[in-house]
């Protein structure tokens, strides 16, 4: 997709304050630190329409973007984090819960794993809840350039045993090289149009 232009739309905590579903919406997923605001960065062409930070679980809300007026990212909170606040921590879960359960503008969500971190349980119920409210999901592992080729089958097949998903369902993605950038938007593209896909 070329990239026109790209804004922040608002942040909300709750279906209240969530902008009108206008725009069909891609949501953006993971545990903190995982390199999610780098990702949809890049996919952007845009160095910081999300900020980016070094300490993890700053996104703590739930932030809309419009992109081209023709599409919402939606960037969910990261979790898993240890220091944030324990009142912050259990905000998230019924956040995102909520967000994936009655947002109908939803079309799908980019499911992210850090290729050098085993999977957990938050990152199991996460992916509960897609399949128990039928979100579409693309998984993506990052910073893939972070290890060498020759250790990379070995990280994927122990993340995709960990999810119970096939090794050939994840895209892999380096923010550093821009690799598989083209291949996560062809597969959101399929996302908010399924029919071309079953074509």
């Amino acid at each position: 997709m070329k990239i026109l232009s790209a804004e922040f739309i608002k942040s909300a905590t709750r279906p209240g304050n969530y902008p009108p579903g206008e725009l069909p919406e891609i949501a953006f997923a993971g545990r903190s630190n995982v390199g999610k605001s780098s990702l949809i960065n890049v996919l952007v062409n845009r160095k910081s329409l999300v900020r980016t930070s070094s300490t993890p679980g700053r996104t703590q809300l739930i932030n809309f973007f419009n992109i081209n007026n023709q599409l919402s990212l939606v960037d969910l909170p990261g979790y898993g984090y240890a220091k944030v606040p324990l009142s912050v921590k259990k905000a998230w879960g019924p956040m995102i819960r909520t967000y994936l359960e009655i947002r109908e503008a939803l079309h799908g969500v980019v499911f992210i794993f850090d290729i050098r971190r085993i999977p957990r349980e938050e990152d199991i119920r996460m992916l509960d809840w897609l399949e128990e409210f039928g979100v579409p999901t693309i998984p993506v592992i990052t910073k893939i350039d972070k290890i060498s080729r020759s250790q990379r089958a070995k990280h994927i097949k122990a993340i995709a045993a960990e999810t119970g998903l096939p090794t050939d369902a994840f895209s892999l993605f380096s923010a550093s090289t821009r690799e598989g950038s083209d291949e996560i938007w062809e597969r959101i593209e399929a996302a908010l149009d399924p029919e071309s896909e079953q074509e």
